[in-house]
């Protein structure tokens, strides 16, 4: 670890490349333990083919229901499933755990009551932003009371330590919050953006819970979840939106690099192939931006295509992504040549994932398209549904399939959290009913 690594001191360069990059944790194998997976950029580990087809009856190992609203996606961890979720009624956030071979629920732990924000956008909920898990520690974060807050848990539910990241006041723009907490080494980092004079990102000691840093971040509203990426022969903490694009230390919070880029509201999470990173957005205006992150700022092309809400893949030398319409593009990384596109069908909210060579890709009506992650041509491989409504992105890992799913609208809306996995079939477990439970 770097700290390590400056005590001793007569460490020569790569070595101390290689322990920058160790400061990133590593997710056991067939994990999903945080907000877009095991290498934080959407693309699932190596590992048993994930299903290509499904249905209501086809390939579903189990479906629960789950208690309350949200948008928070699943996190895997050896035989558990967790979810953020919240009732809102009650004004309870609450986190829940699944038991990963049955879908039976095995806890439900409150954490935060009362002093929900008065209005959020339609699309947004109180449970979005995504658990990251060092395997240890649950980190959830959640907007109440004027603030966001963030708790740890233990794997049993139990509360460890709870913080109060920042303010989040928004003015103008009062659509609720959705930044997904982020670990490095032994930090965990919140972001919080908002048109106010507190907008910041944060970082807390893990175990203890003490805040470690905060750096001031522009007053403009934005809804970017930060990933850390070794590019540019250093680690960097990487942010869009706010009018910019941004690079960070992830020890100590203190910005590397800016340029003035994409528009003032993004929600997608940064990608990045090599020296280059890559941002989209949002709101109000349209520009997917390719950047040179070896502290230039230099803006190597970009385009007006949007992928507001959902985060992109890169892969193999090109940038994958879905505008909101429902239109899918590849274009080359390093030239932004487009490849191919091809319209699928929108309204698009939750993130597309690679597994296996194959971009899996949801719209907001549960429909996931399957197609080839080729620069050749648009290749579909299935086209599947499950519910009326999907705004939480799939969590693939060991051959299974995690989809946060909805029916019905107003008080008749219930979310259910399904298993996928070749060769499966709603017939219950030994001793489970249809719902996965005892």
């Amino acid at each position: 670890m770097i700290r390590c690594f400056i005590q001793a001191g007569a460490i020569i360069s790569i070595a101390a490349v290689s322990a920058a990059w160790a400061q990133v944790p590593e997710a056991s194998p067939g994990d999903w333990p945080w907000w877009r997976g095991p290498l934080f950029n959407g693309v699932a580990a190596p590992g048993p083919p994930a299903p290509l087809e499904w249905s209501e009856t086809k390939n579903v190992a189990w479906k629960v229901p789950v208690p309350g609203r949200g948008h928070s996606s699943p996190i895997v961890l050896g035989n558990r499933v967790l979810l953020a979720t919240a009732d809102d009624q009650a004004q309870v956030q609450s986190v829940v755990c699944f038991d990963r071979k049955t879908g039976a629920q095995l806890w439900k732990q409150d954490v935060n009551e009362g002093g929900f924000p008065e209005r959020i956008h339609p699309k947004n909920t109180h449970a979005t932003a995504t658990i990251a898990s060092d395997g240890t520690l649950l980190f959830a974060s959640f907007l109440h009371h004027g603030g966001v807050h963030l708790v740890a848990l233990d794997l049993n539910g139990k509360p460890v330590w709870q913080q109060e990241a920042g303010k989040f006041t928004p003015d103008e723009y009062r659509n609720g919050y959705a930044a997904s907490p982020l670990l490095y080494g032994d930090l965990v980092i919140v972001a919080g953006d908002f048109d106010g004079d507190d907008s910041f990102l944060t970082a807390f000691d893990r175990a203890t819970g003490e805040r470690a840093w905060q750096t001031p971040r522009p007053a403009r509203i934005n809804y970017a979840s930060p990933v850390v990426a070794h590019v540019a022969g250093r680690d960097q903490l990487l942010i869009s939106g706010c009018d910019i694009v941004a690079g960070y230390d992830p020890l100590d919070g203190k910005q590397l690099w800016k340029t003035a880029a994409t528009t003032m509201a993004t929600a997608g999470t940064m990608v990045w192939e090599q020296e280059l990173v890559f941002a989209s957005g949002g709101f109000p205006d349209a520009e997917t931006a390719c950047i040179r992150a070896d502290g230039s700022g230099e803006v190597v092309w970009q385009n007006k295509q949007k992928s507001y809400e959902q985060s992109m893949l890169t892969y193999d030398g090109h940038l994958y992504a879905i505008n909101d319409g429902g239109v899918a593009y590849c274009w080359d990384a390093k030239t932004g040549d487009e490849r191919w596109h091809q319209r699928l069908r929108g309204p698009m909210n939750a993130s597309p994932v690679l597994a296996n060579g194959n971009i899996y890709a949801p719209n907001e009506h549960g429909t996931i398209w399957v197609y080839r992650a080729t620069p050749e041509r648009f290749e579909l491989v299935a086209e599947n549904q499950l519910g009326s409504e999907m705004l939480a992105t799939p969590a693939i890992c060991g051959g299974q399939i995690f989809l946060r799913v909805a029916d019905g609208t107003d008080e008749k809306r219930k979310e259910t959290l399904y298993c996928i996995q070749n060769n499966s079939s709603i017939g219950l477990p030994s001793g489970k009913s249809e719902m996965g439970r005892p």
